[in-house]
């Protein structure tokens, strides 16, 4: 291999986004590698059967995401997040925890405790492809259709306390208005043709919030906005 050809393999190793595998089914992380060691772009660094060998991985891979099941041994998926979230050192690290919504209540508890977003196991190969890299690229990314089931149905379960609405008292009135329109699921495209803004305007807003809030990404954002009751289950 000639150097400026071993130097072109290098950059695309380098470019790769590198992909931790947290699953205690076996079959289920062989078929997830499979699928991402066909592609280009995306490289699985390392598979763990427990949250806790999980945690124990990402330390030592520092991968760009982790696919984090919710239900293992020894440390659950949430546990693990959390711990993950927790570690400055892993501030560039992104979860994205795959799930059921049928069986997994956890996922409420998992984007609270810092998770990007959540996606169904059965998702398509390409979905699953293009979720990795949202993350990757420092967005949240929420499966349509799911998040506001599972947000909602922890909704209702108590109203909204005085500390948590305390949270809101550093915003301004356009930025509750922006938090509230991110709680029910909207893009900056969608919030700006709402508020009459530009897209980039409703993005600052956005960023502003999450400064103000300590949110991590736009997942906490849709959290806080319904457990401070700016949006309600039920609403239009």
């Amino acid at each position: 291999m000639s150097e400026r050809t071993s130097e072109r393999v290098s950059a695309r190793a380098s470019a790769r986004i590198r992909v931790v595998l947290a699953d205690d089914q076996t079959v289920v992380r062989a078929g997830f590698r499979a699928l991402l060691d066909l592609t280009d772009d995306l490289a699985v660094v390392g598979e763990a059967a427990d949250g806790l060998a999980a945690v124990e991985l990402t330390r030592t891979t520092r991968p760009d995401v982790v696919l984090m099941d919710v239900r293992m041994p020894r440390v659950d998926g949430l546990e693990a997040t959390r711990r993950i979230v927790a570690d400055r050192a892993l501030d560039a690290v992104r979860v994205l925890v795959l799930t059921t919504f049928e069986t997994d209540a956890y996922v409420f508890e998992a984007l609270r405790a810092g998770a990007a977003g959540f996606l169904l196991k059965d998702i398509e190969p390409d979905d699953l492809r293009t979720a990795i890299r949202t993350v990757a690229a420092g967005q949240s990314l929420l499966a349509p259709g799911v998040t506001r089931r599972v947000i909602e149905e922890f909704a209702r379960l108590k109203a909204p306390e005085a500390q948590a609405l305390r949270l809101l008292d550093p915003l301004t009135d356009r930025e509750r208005e922006v938090l509230a329109l991110v709680g029910r699921g909207l893009s900056n495209d969608e919030i700006g043709a709402r508020l009459l803004m530009s897209p980039l305007t409703a993005k600052t807003h956005v960023s502003r919030s999450m400064t103000k809030l300590g949110a991590r990404d736009r997942a906490q954002l849709v959290v806080l906005a319904y457990e401070t009751g700016l949006v309600r289950a039920g609403e239009p």
